[in-house]
């Protein structure tokens, strides 16, 4: 017997507003399975739109220096630094078919120093991570490293909204006990069937 997806109730995908279901069965279209994430949130609609709006202006956002990789790779990293396993799972499922690399997504949820990535990465990170945990303590050093990395200003603000969304992300998911998909697990590891 496999565990719930949310400590709180989950809606039938018939029983949501017209709008949220059309995104569901979209993402399922194209992952072929919907993320639980998407059945969870949907227990308060607005706030799965708003969720959604935000996510997707960061995440899907083509400006910027920020490849799809990176993006997944900082979600990853400060996801493992809040201990949540959802997004640690699904989003290094992510990171594993961006970047090309199926081990990258568990290095960098264990320790991204220690990890297969460029210094370009590891100052993205280093800076994410900071964000993540000692955000009162960022100042022109943290600045200066990024842009010696050929960070600008946009890049910037987009490292550290990406963490401070996920922060929430994180802590809901942790508070709900969102399950991750079985799916995720092999996203990216092995080829798609």
């Amino acid at each position: 017997m496999s565990a719930p997806i949310s400590r709180f109730p989950v809606p039938d995908i018939n029983a949501v507003p017209d709008d949220i279901r059309q995104m569901m069965l979209a993402v399922q279209e194209k992952a072929g399975f919907i993320p639980n994430v998407f059945l969870a949130l949907a227990h308060r609609p607005a706030e799965f739109r708003a969720f959604f709006a935000y996510h997707d202006a960061l995440m899907l956002k083509e400006t910027g220096s920020l490849t799809k990789a990176d993006r997944e790779m900082i979600v990853t990293a400060t996801s493992a630094k809040n201990g949540c396993l959802y997004c640690v799972v699904a989003h290094g499922a992510l990171l594993r078919i961006y970047a090309k690399q199926p081990l990258v997504a568990d290095q960098v949820a264990v320790n991204h120093l220690k990890a297969d990535i460029t210094p370009r990465q590891k100052a993205m990170l280093d800076f994410a991570v900071k964000v993540c945990l000692r955000s009162q303590d960022v100042g022109d050093a943290d600045y200066a490293a990024l842009r010696m990395h050929g960070f600008d200003d946009e890049d910037i603000w987009d490292i550290a909204a990406i963490t401070a969304f996920f922060g929430l992300s994180n802590r809901m998911a942790n508070v709900v006990s969102m399950r991750p998909n079985d799916e995720f697990f092999l996203m990216g590891r092995v080829p798609r069937k």
